[in-house]
């Protein structure tokens, strides 16, 4: 280990831990798959330490987010066809995320009616929004999820401000044609 190698660790650690849930959450809903997002995360954390001399300050978290979300596509692209993946995959993983929330541990609400109708309509969403092209999935997971500005969406993505906020729109309002067609399905 050479001089000073242990503090530039300590500062990564600093700088980039506190964001690894949100740098998860980011490459789940890219890739739609739990043990791909793990993956990429791993590469992200790697690329994000190696050039971590070139991080001057700012907003972490976005910068890690970029780094996860650059390297989401790489590896979409390296290792999917034209980057889609069966939401076969990724609704078997929404569904066994949902099992197990409702337990002696964590009983919910007194009603379990009312546990059992939010899991749905939970399963429901996420399923809708995997149904969204990449763009605006990624846009919408970083402005609703993940709390972001359109600023910083627009760092991370590399996008024009109103190029975002064009592709949130429509990701808004084709969810909302996706939701309202799978309940006119259901009736």
């Amino acid at each position: 280990m050479l001089p000073g190698d242990g503090a530039r660790t300590q500062r990564f650690e600093a700088v980039a831990l506190p964001h690894l849930s949100a740098a998860y959450n980011l490459a789940r809903w890219i890739c739609r798959n739990e043990a791909d997002a793990a993956d990429i995360v791993q590469e992200a954390v790697m690329r994000a330490l190696q050039y971590f001399d070139s991080y001057h300050g700012g907003d972490a978290r976005a910068w890690l987010l970029q780094i996860v979300r650059n390297s989401a596509h790489t590896w979409i692209g390296k290792n999917r066809v034209a980057g889609r993946v069966a939401l076969d995959e990724f609704e078997s993983d929404t569904a066994a995320n949902l099992e197990g929330r409702w337990s002696a541990a964590n009983p919910g609400p007194e009603d379990p009616l009312t546990t059992v109708v939010a899991q749905d309509e939970s399963a429901r969403l996420r399923l809708a929004i995997a149904r969204l092209p990449v763009e605006q999935r990624e846009v919408l997971i970083l402005r609703e999820f993940e709390a972001m500005s359109y600023r910083q969406i627009a760092g991370i993505t590399g996008c024009p401000i109103g190029t975002v906020m064009s592709r949130l729109s429509r990701a808004r309002d084709q969810l909302a044609e996706i939701v309202r067609g799978e309940q006119r399905a259901s009736s």
